[in-house]
C-alpha cells in the first residue's frame, strides 16, 4: 500500500538528511564504534542543517513547527544507514518537549539556542541501578535549601551521558510523597559534585555514549526546575513518554524494513543446491510473512504519528506501538539473519550489526512487559 504520510517539504528534508548521513556519518561510523562515542562536531554540523529543535520557537533559532514527521524522517534515515551511535532522537524526540514546553522564558533563552545548533547536547536521567521501568522507585533526592536544591544519587544507562551538557534529572523532592514527590531538575555540565562514571560497554549500539551519572551534594539552582512547582515530575514524565515510545516504534519499523530489503536482495543472489535461495518455498514464505507484518506495522505507526501531531496519541496507543513494533523488529532481523546462513553471523554483513543493535529496543523506553501492563490496565481490571 502506498505511504501517504509525508508532504513535499518532508521529502525535500529527507534528501538533506540523506546527504548529511552519506557525507558526515557513514565514512566515520565504524571508527566511532571503536571509540565508543560520536564527536561533538557532528552534532554542530547537523545543527547547521536545521536537524534539531523543529518545535523550538523561531525567536530562539528553531523552526517553530510542531510536526513529528520531520523527527520521523531523521530517525528513519539514521536507521537506514545503521548509524546507531547518533543520539539525535533522544535530543529531538525525547528532550524537546521538556525543554520547549516545560521551560519559562528565562530558561528558554539560556538553553534553546544551543539546543538548536547542537552546541548544547541533552540527556534525561531516569534509570537508576535499582529502578528501571519503575519510576516511582527512584532514590535520587533533591532537597530544597533556600534558592537551591541539594541533589544526591546515581543514574545509569543514560543515553548521551558522556556528551550531554544539560541533563534533566528525575529526583525526589519529597521522598515520602510517592509519585507526587517527584521533580525534574536541569543539571548542567560543570556543576560541582556532578560527575560521570563509565561509558558503559554494551552488546550493541557501541558508538552511542551511554553512561553512569553521579550526584554528590550538587547545588542546583531553583531556577533550573522544570515547571512552576515541586512534585509535578511524574505527571510531566507520563505526558511525554508517548512521544518517546513512538520514536522507538518509528526506529523499529524502519530497521525491519531496511533489513528485510537487504535480505530479499541477498536471497536473489545467494546460491544453494544449484539455485538462488529465494527460489525455495520456505524462503518465500518467510519473506512473505515478514513483509506483511512489517507493512501492517508501518501503517499503524504512521497513524500514530498523525495522532501525535493532532494531540490525540494516548499512552495506551503508544504502548501498543512500542511493544509490537520492537518485538517485530527483533523477529524480522533474527529470521533474516537465519536466511543469510553463516554469513549472517559475520559482522561484515549489515544484518549482523542490525541484530546486535536491535536487542535493546524491547527494553528501553519501557519494557515489553510494562507496555502490556499499561494496555491491560486500560481494560479496567
Amino acid at each position: 500500500m502506498q505511504r501517504d504520510l509525508f508532504d513535499e517539504e518532508h521529502l525535500l528534508f529527507r534528501e538533506t538528511v540523506r546527504e548529511f548521513m552519506a557525507r558526515e556519518v557513514v565514512p566515520h561510523h565504524e571508527q566511532w564504534e571503536q571509540d565508543g562515542i560520536v564527536p561533538r562536531e557532528v552534532w554542530k554540523k547537523a545543527g547547521e542543517l536545521g536537524m534539531f529543535g523543529f518545535s523550538v520557537p523561531e525567536e530562539y533559532g528553531g523552526a517553530g513547527i510542531k510536526d513529528f514527521r520531520y523527527n520521523a524522517v531523521i530517525v528513519e534515515e539514521i536507521i537506514k544507514y545503521a548509524a546507531s551511535g547518533l543520539g539525535f532522537s533522544l535530543h529531538n524526540d525525547v528532550m524537546a518537549p521538556y525543554v520547549v514546553d516545560l521551560t519559562n522564558d528565562e530558561q528558554k533563552q539560556r538553553w534553546l539556542p544551543g539546543f538548536v545548533t547542537g552546541e548544547l547536547i541533552t540527556a534525561i536521567a531516569m534509570s537508576e541501578p535499582g529502578a528501571g521501568s519503575d519510576l516511582q522507585g527512584i532514590r535520587t533526592t533533591a532537597l530544597r535549601e533556600g534558592d537551591h536544591y541539594l541533589v544526591n544519587g546515581q543514574k545509569t544507562f543514560i543515553t548521551n551521558g558522556i556528551n550531554a551538557d544539560l541533563v534533566v534529572v528525575v529526583a525526589k523532592t519529597d521522598p515520602e510523597a510517592g509519585a507526587r514527590g517527584t521533580t525534574l531538575l536541569a543539571v548542567e555540565r560543570g556543576m560541582e559534585g556532578f560527575s560521570r562514571g563509565r561509558n558503559l560497554a554494551k552488546i550493541g549500539m557501541k558508538a552511542q555514549d551511554t553512561a553512569e551519572l553521579f550526584f554528590e551534594n550538587v547545588r542546583v539552582p531553583a531556577a533550573n526546575r522544570l515547571g512552576p512547582n515541586d512534585g509535578e515530575g511524574f505527571v510531566q514524565l507520563m505526558n511525554n513518554l508517548p512521544q518517546e515510545r513512538l520514536s522507538i516504534a518509528v526506529a523499529a519499523v524502519a530497521a525491519a524494513e531496511a533489513v528485510l530489503e537487504q535480505t530479499i536482495e541477498y536471497c536473489k543472489t545467494r546460491q544453494a543446491f544449484g539455485r538462488n535461495i529465494g527460489s525455495f518455498q520456505n524462503t518465500r514464505f518467510v519473506l512473505a510473512e515478514l513483509a506483511t507484518e512489517t507493512e501492517i506495522a508501518r501503517h499503524y505507526v504512521d497513524k500514530c504519528i498523525v495522532a501525535l501531531n493532532a494531540g490525540r496519541l494516548t499512552v495506551v496507543d503508544a504502548a501498543k506501538a512500542k511493544w509490537w513494533t520492537t518485538e517485530l523488529q527483533t523477529k524480522v532481523i533474527d529470521r533474516c539473519l537465519q536466511l543469510h546462513g553463516g554469513y549472517g553471523y559475520m559482522m561484515e554483513y549489515p544484518v549482523a550489526k542490525a541484530w546486535i543493535d536491535s536487542r535493546v529496543q524491547t527494553i528501553y523506553g519501557g519494557t515489553t512487559e510494562i507496555m502490556k501492563e499499561i494496555i491491560g490496565r486500560s481494560f479496567g481490571f
